[in-house]
C-alpha cells in the first residue's frame, strides 16, 4: 500500500484510478489496460480494502465492481460518497447487470457511469477521460468560488441543497429560521420556480441583516444555481434616491429592474411599451447618477429595502383627528 501512494506522489502529473474487484484476472487485465494508457493504478479486492486505501489517497476516479462478497459495490460507493474529501471523485461501475433497477441504484448510491462486462478497452478509457476531466473541472470551479467567497449554492426542485460554497453555508444558516443549510427557506422556492434567470429577492437574516438571492440559472441536473450576496446597507443609499425625486412610475420600474426583470417583463407587468420603459430608465440612470443597469439595481435594492424595512417599522398612527 505505502510502495503504491508513494508511486502515486511521484508521478501527480497522471491521473490515479483506483479498481476494485475480487476478480483476481478482472483486476490484472485492468492493471495492465490502465497503465499502458498512461494512468497510475492503485488495485483492492474488496470494498473495505478499498475504504481503507482512501484514507491515505484520493483518486481521480474509481471503477468499482458492483457485484462482490461482503461489503457490495452499491455498499462501498455509499461508503466512498459519506466521504467529503472523495465526493467530486466519480465513480464508474462495472458489473454483468444491465437491467434498469441495477443502474438505477448505483445512481442512486452515487456513482456517475457504468459499463457492461466484459468491458471493452476502447469504451472503459474514453469514459474515464471524459469523467476525470469533468470532475477537474467542477471542482476547478468549486474551489474558485470558494477562493472568491461567493455564495453560490445548487438548489434541487424540492427545495434541497445539492451543493454550497462556504459563503453560502454560513449565510444559508443565517437565512433560515433553524439554522438548516440543507435546504433553502421556503420564502426564496418562488426563485426555483421562476423561469426567468437573474430573477432577485431580498431576504433576512436572523440577525436583522439583508441579503440579496439572484436565480443565475439552472444546470443539465434541473438544479437551479442561486447567488447569495449580503446586502451591505449604504446609509446614503435612501437619501439618493430621495434627493433623485423619482416620479411613482420611475419607482415602480426601478423596483421592478431590482427584482431582475427584463424591459420586456416590466413593460408587460407595468402596462407599458418598451420604448416608454427605456425612456423611463433612462431618467433613472440621470436622477441616480449611474451608468448601467447594475449599478441602477444594486442602489434600487438597498435603498426601497432600507426604505420598506424602516416604513414597516415605523407604529401605526390612528387615522383620525389628534
Amino acid at each position: 500500500m505505502i510502495k503504491d501512494i508513494l508511486r502515486a506522489g511521484s508521478a501527480a502529473e497522471q491521473p490515479v484510478v483506483l479498481v476494485v474487484d475480487d476478480d483476481l484476472n478482472s483486476l490484472a487485465m485492468l492493471y495492465r489496460m490502465l497503465e499502458e494508457a498512461g494512468y497510475v493504478v492503485l488495485v483492492a479486492g474488496d470494498g473495505e480494502t478499498a475504504i481503507r486505501r482512501l484514507n491515505h489517497i484520493v483518486p481521480d476516479a474509481i471503477l468499482l465492481d458492483a457485484i462482490m462478497p461482503g461489503l457490495s459495490g452499491f455498499e462501498t460507493c455509499e461508503r466512498i460518497k459519506s466521504i467529503p474529501a472523495l465526493i467530486d471523485v466519480p465513480v464508474l461501475f462495472m458489473t454483468g447487470l444491465s437491467d434498469t433497477e441495477s443502474v438505477v441504484r448505483g445512481f442512486d448510491r452515487g456513482g456517475v457511469d457504468y459499463v457492461v462486462k466484459p468491458v471493452r478497452e476502447p469504451e472503459i478509457l474514453a469514459r474515464l477521460q471524459t469523467h476525470i476531466r469533468n470532475a477537474k473541472i467542477t471542482t476547478f470551479a468549486r474551489n474558485a468560488v470558494d477562493v472568491a467567497s461567493l455564495g453560490v449554492a445548487l438548489i434541487e426542485p424540492s427545495g434541497r441543497v445539492a451543493w454550497r460554497s462556504s459563503k453560502a453555508t454560513a449565510w444559508l444558516g443565517r437565512l433560515s429560521p433553524a439554522g438548516d443549510v440543507d435546504r433553502i427557506p421556503p420564502p426564496l422556492m418562488s426563485l426555483i420556480e421562476e423561469s426567468n434567470a437573474s430573477t432577485r429577492k431580498v431576504a433576512h437574516g436572523s440577525g436583522g441583516e439583508s441579503y440579496v438571492v439572484t436565480k443565475l440559472g439552472t444546470t443539465g441536473m434541473g438544479e437551479t444555481m442561486l447567488l447569495i450576496e449580503r446586502q451591505v446597507v449604504n446609509a446614503n443609499a435612501v437619501q439618493r434616491l430621495e434627493s433623485a425625486a423619482l416620479t411613482q412610475r420611475e419607482t415602480e420600474v426601478l423596483s421592478w429592474l431590482s427584482k431582475g426583470k427584463t424591459n420586456r417583463d416590466i413593460g408587460d407587468i407595468l402596462g407599458l411599451s418598451p420604448r416608454t420603459v427605456n425612456k423611463h430608465l433612462e431618467n433613472i440612470f440621470k436622477k441616480l447618477g449611474v451608468e448601467t443597469r447594475t449599478a441602477a439595481a444594486a442602489l434600487g435594492v438597498a435603498g426601497l429595502d432600507a426604505a420598506e424595512s424602516a416604513a414597516s417599522a415605523r407604529p401605526a398612527h390612528s387615522s383620525g383627528t389628534e
